[in-house]
């Protein structure tokens, strides 16, 4: 089963209240403005797809993903924007047809980044611009270490391992990645976000339905393991009765094709 096989809302309770905070910071850092034409790769549900239809209007927005939930939610919520269902290898687009290319939270997913990374350089025109960004490494997304913490304390040593080895979630890679698409001017800037969460409940209730690893992982434990990741969880996170705040930092990498 696809690890975004959840729909839309699943994915925005668990990781869109981060993903629309990153949203702006991102689209400032790739240079988003009025009058370009703009590109967004693996749009799931539409986080970013919003942000830059509010800069350039969703007319001059385009946004694919290969998950057929995630386009019809995108659609939905970006009235105009030419939203596809795509893979980031295979993009059905012209060559030279934006000002810029952006992957939110995507390369570490891909079946090929390096793929990935050359399609957006190719539908860009010569000195436009390519920009993607992945949550930092270790300690750059505190709401995932927190549960993979836990999972590793009380029902699987070394729970996270799989986490820990997702790539380019380091500058390192980040411009590796960059230079091998044959970018220019390549930059890198760790952008910092945080998201508020009302009480424990409202934490702990979007990790039964999460995409990805998280959701994964939650799906093969039986009700007892579930409930002792959910009991560590709490006591990790200082056993809230009221709201909390938690951080995150995405690294983040543009070039010029």
């Amino acid at each position: 089963m696809s690890l975004f096989a959840t729909s839309g809302d699943a994915y925005d309770r668990f990781m869109g209240r981060y993903s629309v905070r990153l949203a702006p910071a991102f689209a400032d850092f790739a240079g988003v403005e009025a009058g370009l034409r703009v590109l967004d790769v693996g749009c799931g549900p539409g986080a970013l797809t919003e942000e830059l239809a509010r800069r350039v209007g969703a007319e001059r927005v385009v946004a694919a993903d290969p998950a057929e939930q995630f386009v019809e939610a995108c659609r939905g919520r970006v009235p105009g924007a030419d939203v596809r269902v795509a893979p980031a290898e295979a993009l059905p687009f012209e060559d030279a047809g934006f000002d810029v290319a952006l992957a939110q939270l995507v390369l570490s997913f891909l079946r090929d980044a390096d793929a990935g990374a050359a399609q957006m350089r190719r539908v860009v025109r010569e000195g436009g611009t390519v920009a993607a960004c992945s949550w930092a490494a270790g300690d750059g997304m505190e709401m995932l270490q927190v549960f993979w913490d836990a999972a590793g304390a009380r029902v699987e040593p070394g729970a996270q391992d799989a986490e820990n080895r997702m790539r380019y979630r380091t500058r390192e890679e980040l411009a590796e990645l960059a230079s091998g698409a044959g970018l220019q001017d390549v930059e890198i800037e760790r952008l910092p976000v945080e998201a508020s969460y009302e009480d424990f409940e409202d934490f702990w209730a979007p990790v039964t339905s999460a995409p990805g690893p998280v959701g994964a992982f939650y799906a093969r434990l039986d009700d007892d393991q579930r409930s002792q990741v959910r009991d560590e969880c709490r006591r990790r996170l200082g056993d809230p009765a009221g709201p909390f705040t938690l951080a995150a930092a995405a690294w983040a990498v543009r070039g010029r094709a």
